[in-house]
């Protein structure tokens, strides 16, 4: 009688049959331990993304509110000086004009936070009037930038210059300026408003970002304005060999990047944006350690939680490898196939609901019940309008989308336990209910065709411009020598009336006295 191959006393037979087991296993535990280390780097490297893709949607958006407040604060001062310039031009600023000059200048800078002043200079740079209460003394303004730039430029267009000390008091400003005519044409001086420096450390200081995050206002050739950190050394210094300037601005006048500082050096996500009216650029700048610092806390906490996961999983293993031979396991193994084989004969794999064949099963079991408890059992047939043309005008992927979309739909109608939601078959489907007259057919019927309605999908192939569904009910009290075919066959031909009537309805059959009645529900 030969050995059994189970049999522990025979040790080489017994070693031959389970080393391939254990290797197997031993196979087995390093794929699930090398697909947990892969899920968890996907799983982070997705997270990381997302941390990224949120920060750049923040940065842009700080980005346009900057460029807005940076334009409109501009803007005003440019209106400010269009209408100074146009009355300066036309009367003049004789010595008759000069104390009307010098109230209207300081009202204009009392109504405008940003600005500093508003001063206007003769053709030799010197000072004609301001709107401060006295004249500063001391050497004109021949010297500066954007008196140079309308000597020698007769565009009426305002021009901003780098920042400047004003030599009124010292304070940081931006000049924004305009030529002065006279009515010939000929160059008569510059009017100059000043923006505070301080107007926009504050504006920035108003937007929260971390420690290492950065803000800028430049001019387009990457001459420096205004920062946040301020630091006095790095105003009027050029950016124009950062990668900003030097790559992206030329490809796109709005975008994000994530570069090192030619400033600070600094590793940020740089929201930036040039300005539409004016030579100017704004950014908005999160360093990168600030952006994933959540990101990081998160990655350890999964990388201690994934590293005990797999001790775990390894211990397991040792185990399973152990108890390899376990019959158990194979029985228990094989009733979760037995399940999952039930389920996928049972169930649409398309929109999850029961198929043709637990329909039939249920029927059966339902008419059994009903003629025993003399209850009323209902069925609903229901078909999406126009589906074909839905298929033709939008694929059938997009049709696939839709018939799982109905059958959420469907589902999301049926309360009860008992309430069996099927896809009879293409696009039609079928609800069946125990327990349920005519009357909480139709109800059911109409809840179901309102939430189809209520998702608004598309569908220009259909008259309302929207999916719609017709569907048609029967309800009766079954005997016990009632036929599934006819069952199904009345509520079919309910759904027919509902159909033949114009569609997106219901319409219903059912026995009263031996003979059938319909009626139907309108939209």
């Amino acid at each position: 009688m030969p050995i059994p191959l189970h049999d522990p006393l025979h040790t080489p037979g017994g070693t031959l049959k389970r080393l391939p087991l254990r290797k197997a296993a031993v196979l087995f535990i390093a794929a699930v331990c090398l697909c947990l280390c892969g899920l968890l780097y996907l799983q982070l490297e997705q997270s990381r993304r997302h941390d990224l893709i949120e920060a750049q949607v923040a940065s842009s958006n700080l980005t346009r509110a900057m460029a807005q407040q940076a334009e409109d604060t501009f803007m005003k001062a440019d209106l400010v000086l269009s209408s100074l310039a146009d009355w300066i031009q036309a009367d003049g600023y004789g010595a008759a004009q000069l104390p009307r000059l010098r109230k209207t200048f300081a009202r204009r800078v009392l109504a405008l936070d940003q600005l500093h002043g508003i001063f206007l200079f003769d053709k030799q740079g010197q000072w004609v009037v301001t709107s401060f209460d006295d004249l500063p003394r001391g050497a004109g303004v021949a010297d500066r930038e954007y008196f140079k730039f309308h000597q020698q430029n007769v565009s009426s267009v305002a021009h901003i210059g780098p920042a400047i000390r004003s030599k009124k008091n010292g304070e940081w400003i931006i000049p924004v300026s305009k030529r002065v005519n006279d009515r010939n044409g000929k160059f008569q001086g510059v009017l100059m408003a000043g923006i505070k420096m301080s107007y926009f450390d504050q504006f920035f200081k108003s937007f929260s970002i971390d420690d290492n995050g950065s803000m800028f206002l430049a001019l387009t050739d990457g001459t420096l304005l205004a920062r946040r950190p301020f630091v006095e050394a790095q105003i009027g210094t050029s950016l124009a060999q950062g990668e900003i300037f030097q790559t992206l601005l030329p490809k796109a006048s709005t975008g994000n990047a994530m570069i090192g500082s030619v400033v600070d050096g600094i590793v940020r996500l740089y929201g930036y944006r040039q300005l539409d009216a004016y030579p100017l650029v704004v950014s908005a700048a999160s360093s990168e350690d600030a952006i994933l610092k959540h990101w990081y806390d998160t990655a350890f906490q999964s990388i201690v939680i994934v590293a005990l996961v797999l001790l775990g999983v390894g211990l397991f293993g040792w185990v399973f490898i152990q108890q390899v031979r376990n019959g158990e396991r194979i029985e228990a193994d094989l009733r979760e196939a037995q399940e999952a084989l039930e389920l996928i004969a049972t169930h649409d794999s398309l929109t999850g609901l029961a198929n043709r064949r637990l329909f039939e099963r249920a029927m059966d079991i339902e008419f059994g019940r009903g003629a025993r408890q003399a209850s009323s059992l209902s069925l609903i047939m229901l078909d999406i309008d126009f589906f074909k043309r839905y298929n033709d005008t939008y694929g059938h992927v997009a049709g696939d989308h839709c018939l799982a979309e109905v059958a959420r739909a469907i589902k999301g109608c049926c309360h009860r336990k008992a309430d069996l939601a099927v896809r009879y078959g293409g696009e039609e489907f079928a609800v069946l209910l125990p327990d349920t007259d005519i009357r909480g057919a139709m109800v059911i019927a109409e809840q179901i065709r309102r939430s189809v309605i209520d998702k608004n999908i598309s569908h220009t192939g259909s008259p309302t411009g929207n999916l719609t569904v017709s569907l048609g009910c029967y309800s009766f009290v079954p005997t016990g020598r009632d036929s599934l075919e006819v069952f199904v066959e009345r509520a079919d031909a309910a759904l027919y009336q509902a159909k033949h009537s114009g569609r997106n309805r219901a319409a219903a059959l059912s026995m009263e006295g031996g003979a059938d009645a319909l009626m139907r529900s309108d939209r």
